[in-house]
């Protein structure tokens, strides 16, 4: 049954990615329609989070943040498609990194770093960072059931050079490319929400106390990597600019949970300054405290 799916809508995608970005965004305009005025997908949760998360604004300010973030999400959906079939050059155009050298300054200290990414505006198109880097770029992810769709993603998000580190294998690949000296650059979408019983660290963000996921900050501490933050902003539909902020060099002298909250914090700067690119639909805040 799996791989039946997989074969009658890997057609489709593939139709999809070889669209030029013209018609490409065309077709997201009418998935928007269908998503979120037909199916209304998770419009609730949206709507429940950008309502507690940002109480100041008057209910027409929300609603114009959530259509905005759900033409935001179609364009998203179809740019990954779009990676199936795009070139490196378009990639590059598309998706700019403003201080790059930041990053091959870091490397000439021969230590592996710990990319700390948020789910804001595109976190798919930072895999042209393989082009510009020398060490070898891992992304951590997890792993989707369909095994034909979980290659199907490892292949569009290798394209360009990274390598996908299933959550569960990460500690062990990270402990093994040390032992190797093989440098790499390991990213992490760390603004998830882990489950409270796993959590060892609670974090006041977006006017609510949540747990965080600190095993970016740990792993870097374990084994003696420098921490960024990966600020992606998006300029126009289609077109992003990405910039690296250092989080923390000599990690193991930093008090344990800083690197995490000063992520956190560069999260919520970027939120209240463009909120519809945020992913709403995630329950962010499902365990949040105060939650009665």
């Amino acid at each position: 049954m799996q791989l039946l799916v997989f074969l009658l809508v890997y057609p489709l995608l593939w139709c999809i990615s070889m669209l030029p970005f013209r018609l490409l965004y065309f077709v997201s305009d009418c998935i928007y329609v269908l998503v979120y005025y037909i199916i209304g997908y998770r419009k609730k949760v949206v709507r429940s989070n950008i309502k507690l998360t940002l109480p100041h604004l008057s209910e027409n300010e929300r609603l114009a943040i959530e259509i905005k973030f759900y033409k935001h999400m179609c364009d998203m959906f179809l740019e990954m498609i779009k990676t199936l079939n795009i070139s490196e050059k378009e990639m590059k155009k598309r998706f700019i990194f403003t201080n790059v050298k930041l990053v091959l300054e870091l490397e000439k200290k021969n230590k592996s770093i710990v990319l700390m990414c948020a789910h804001y505006a595109s976190w798919e198109w930072m895999i042209i960072l393989g082009k510009y880097i020398n060490f070898k770029g891992f992304g951590i992810y997890k792993r989707i059931r369909n095994p034909y769709f979980d290659k199907l993603v490892r292949d569009i998000r290798s394209k360009f050079d990274a390598t996908l580190i299933d959550t569960k294998t990460t500690i062990k690949t990270v402990n093994e490319n040390q032992e190797k000296g093989i440098m790499g650059i390991y990213g992490f979408v760390s603004d998830q929400t882990p489950v409270p019983y796993k959590t060892h660290y609670w974090q006041n963000f977006m006017g609510h106390e949540v747990p965080v996921h600190t095993g970016g900050e740990m792993l870097a501490k374990k084994t003696d990597m420098n921490v960024l933050y990966l600020k992606v902003e998006k300029l126009k539909r289609g077109h992003y600019q990405a910039t690296f902020i250092p989080l923390g060099e000599n990690v193991t002298n930093i008090p344990n949970y800083d690197i995490s909250r000063d992520f956190l914090k560069e999260v919520e700067k970027q939120i209240y300054a463009a909120p519809e690119y945020y992913f709403w639909t995630h329950k962010r805040w499902k365990f949040r405290r105060d939650k009665e």
